[in-house]
């Protein structure tokens, strides 16, 4: 059972109808309107710096610069993930005509908790798409533009890890494994990562969080990613998936709890969440076109995607078995002295 889930990260770039006192966006200067978008960006900085520096072995980073520093080897390629990402979505839908605010980054607050220090990043659309076709391109180029940076950050920072023997009698945060974090390790480090500990290096840390940003942004339910890539492509029926989706994030936590096995308690959180925001889409202007046959086969690519990075318990707490020869852990370490040890399960 996980002791701590991990801090949900979410992008929704979603549309939201203008109120009656609605002003213009051209009545507003381009100063005011990007002032918030760079404190924040500033403030995840810092806080994912802080997360990095923690894990690290840094007590009190903030009272440590040159401590400080060793976060940035965690903090810049997560946010530069992250930021492209929502690159992805906004400059595709400027070139739609679709109006969107700059990107939203979201710090989390005790980066000594929340291990990554940051829930994410949004966007939010001011105007709707004219089509599903427009909708479709919208919601796949965020996480398609994030893999861009997350896969070779996975194989840079695999490539500067450190190959070591497996030790079943470790314990602390166990970071669950997706195919395609699977097939990279193997690719990489040219060994079978379950029979080895892996020291995982920040920058591979952080394209594993890239990783699982994908995930969580493709699940095809309400205004998520995956939730304008499945209104695209089946149309009506969207809402039908999302609320079966939303029946298997529950599930996802009640069978394992019911079987014995471990589980990750953030599905349960994301189905509140999603309930919360809710699974149905807004209709594009025009919503009858279907996709053409180019659209409709990326957007099967794009489920595929989702497939490749899903990981089913993201992160549990593991203790050592009182036997350590009577249970076989497969797992890759991930460098974290105490008090943060972490480490990736294949």
């Amino acid at each position: 059972m996980t002791e701590n889930p991990s801090p949900v990260v979410t992008d929704i770039p979603r549309y939201v109808a203008p109120q009656p006192n609605y002003q213009p966006e051209a009545a507003q200067t381009t100063t005011n309107r990007a002032t918030a978008n760079i404190v924040l960006f500033a403030l995840t900085l810092l806080t994912t710096t802080m997360a990095g520096a923690y894990t690290a072995g840094v007590a009190h980073p903030l009272l440590h610069p040159a401590g400080l520093l060793q976060g940035l080897s965690f903090s810049i390629p997560l946010m530069a993930i992250l930021l492209f990402h929502e690159m992805g979505h906004y400059i595709t839908a400027r070139r739609n005509n679709v109006s969107v605010t700059l990107p939203y980054f979201i710090p989390a607050p005790l980066p000594s908790i929340f291990i990554i220090g940051t829930f994410g990043a949004f966007i939010r659309m001011k105007s709707p798409p004219r089509s599903r076709r427009t909708m479709f391109d919208v919601g796949a180029a965020g996480p398609w533009a994030g893999m861009l940076l997350a896969v070779p950050a996975v194989i840079i920072g695999l490539h500067y890890s450190e190959i070591m023997p497996l030790d079943h009698r470790a314990a602390g945060l166990e970071l669950g494994n997706s195919l395609l974090f699977l097939g990279l390790a193997r690719w990489i480090l040219g060994v079978n990562p379950n029979a080895v500990s892996v020291t995982l290096h920040p920058i591979a840390f952080a394209g594993w969080i890239g990783l699982l940003v994908t995930t969580l942004n493709l699940l095809p339910v309400g205004q998520l990613d995956g939730g304008h890539v499945i209104y695209a492509l089946f149309g009506r029926s969207h809402r039908a998936i999302s609320r079966l989706f939303v029946l298997c994030c529950v599930l996802m936590v009640a069978v394992p709890w019911l079987l014995g096995w471990s589980f990750w308690l953030g599905w349960l959180l994301w189905a509140v969440l999603l309930v919360f925001l809710g699974v149905g889409h807004p209709a594009a202007i025009d919503s009858e076109t279907p996709l053409d046959p180019q659209r409709r086969a990326a957007a099967w690519l794009t489920i595929a995607l989702f497939v490749l990075t899903f990981t089913p318990v993201p992160i549990s707490f593991v203790t050592p078995p009182e036997n350590p020869n009577s249970q076989v852990y497969d797992v890759m370490h991930h460098a974290a002295p105490a008090p943060h040890p972490h480490r990736i399960c294949l």
